[in-house]
């Protein structure tokens, strides 16, 4: 794999129409520590959301897993992606993470490794999902933000944090992208 620094690569990922191509192909690791990118969910709407366990808006799990119970049969993709950026909140590792999502929330929608969405090692897809040359620019405010992409791997609206998963809006936007 070609390795580009990290200021090209997300230059390359936010330049003109092919930014969701770029989009879909920023790596990530599963808990299990294998590759893989938003390519794996080719073709579906994916609502990408930074998690945490310790934090006032971690019942919100409950509502994701509502949404991927009624909307998942019909292609939505909901990836949790820990972080550990704001207070500390997800001080977890791994598999704890898992084990409280599942005990707590019941939680069967995929939990990826942990990230930052932040800072000095913030990961490339929220560079990509936050930069300048974004479609909704700005740092993740804190734990639960969340970013609808389409079908065609092209962000289609993001929510702040304390946008809880039933909100209307969510609900609007998640049904237009799975028409």
């Amino acid at each position: 794999m070609l390795k580009l620094p990290f200021f090209a690569f997300i230059a390359c990922a936010l330049a003109g129409p092919s930014f969701a191509a770029a989009l879909v192909d920023i790596p990530f690791k599963t808990t299990q520590g294998a590759d893989t990118s938003l390519k794996a969910s080719a073709g579906k709407p994916v609502l990408i959301v930074n998690v945490a366990s310790r934090c006032g808006n971690t019942p919100q799990y409950a509502g994701l897993e509502q949404l991927y119970k009624k909307y998942g049969p019909r292609g939505l993709v909901i990836l949790g992606f820990p972080c550990n950026d704001f207070g500390g909140q997800e001080p977890g590792t791994a598999a704890e993470i898992q084990q409280f999502c599942t005990q707590n929330y019941g939680v069967t929608f995929p939990i990826l490794a942990k990230l930052h969405v932040k800072g000095p090692e913030q990961h490339p897809l929220y560079a990509a999902l936050t930069g300048p040359g974004a479609k909704f620019p700005g740092d993740v405010k804190w734990n639960f933000g969340k970013f609808l992409i389409g079908k065609d791997g092209a962000v289609l609206v993001r929510f702040e944090p304390g946008t809880k998963p039933d909100d209307p809006a969510v609900i609007a936007a998640i049904e237009s992208a799975l028409e």
